[in-house]
Parts: C-alpha cells; sequence; structure tokens
C-alpha cells in the first residue's frame, strides 16, 4: 500500500507540466530554505487526502480551487497563476476557465475577477509562446 506522500506524488504529478509552466515542485524547492516541511505537507495533506479523494474528477476540483483563489482576491496572484496552469492540465479550456471566473461576478465584485481575469491572459499567452517555441 502507498503512503500519502506517495499517494500525494502520484497525483500531483498528473496537475504538472513543466513545459508549460505548471511546476507545484518549484514552489516548494524555492521555499525549502525557509520552510522545509512545507512540501510534505502539501503533497501528503492537500494532494494525498484531499486531492485523492473520490466523487471529483480532476476539472472539478481545478474549478473549486480557482474559484477560491479568484475570491481571495490579488494577494493570491502567484496560487492563481499556478493553479489556471493547474486547470489547463487538468483539461479545463481556456474558455471554460474564464466562464468561471466570470461567473463569480456577483459573488466577489468586479476587482476580484478583473484581477484573475488579467492572470488568466497572462498564462495563456505564456503557455501559447511556450508551444510556438516547442513546435
Amino acid at each position: 500500500m502507498k503512503s500519502r506522500y506517495e499517494q500525494g506524488l502520484e497525483i500531483l504529478r498528473e496537475y504538472t507540466d513543466e513545459e508549460k509552466g505548471t511546476n507545484h515542485f518549484e514552489l516548494m524547492k524555492a521555499l525549502e530554505d525557509i520552510s522545509p516541511d512545507l512540501g510534505k505537507y502539501i503533497i501528503e495533506f492537500a494532494y494525498g487526502d484531499i486531492y485523492n479523494r473520490d466523487h471529483l474528477d480532476k476539472k472539478g476540483r481545478a474549478l473549486t480551487v480557482l474559484s477560491s483563489l479568484v475570491t481571495q482576491g490579488s494577494g493570491s496572484l502567484p496560487q492563481l497563476e499556478l493553479h489556471i496552469n493547474t486547470a489547463l492540465n487538468a483539461g479545463l479550456t481556456e474558455k471554460e476557465i474564464v466562464e468561471a471566473m466570470m461567473q463569480l461576478i456577483p459573488y466577489v465584485g468586479f476587482p476580484s475577477v478583473i484581477n484573475a481575469l488579467t492572470q488568466a491572459r497572462q498564462v495563456f499567452q505564456e503557455r501559447d509562446n511556450k508551444q510556438k517555441t516547442y513546435a
């Protein structure tokens, strides 16, 4: 039987695409000097326990995370960038991501959604540029 860490690592790799800029591992490594246990907690708890649950597919999980990050406002922009990439890797389209963000306007307001859409545009453009580079 796989440990929580092994299960979490397996699921995290499903959402990660280093060529397209979605690399949770870089985030964990960047904070390793100040918080060496952070990566372990992310892998074991977030991905080993929470992302490993039944009843939601990868797209549903990605939409839920995006919605939560948009509601947190501009303070979550670095994580939002990472999870927009993750959502694309999970199979969501750019149009689905934009529509999900638009759906949040009545609940979180225009400023939060404008910031999120601005971040989404940047991610979409970066991924498009990387695809052209590799083509």
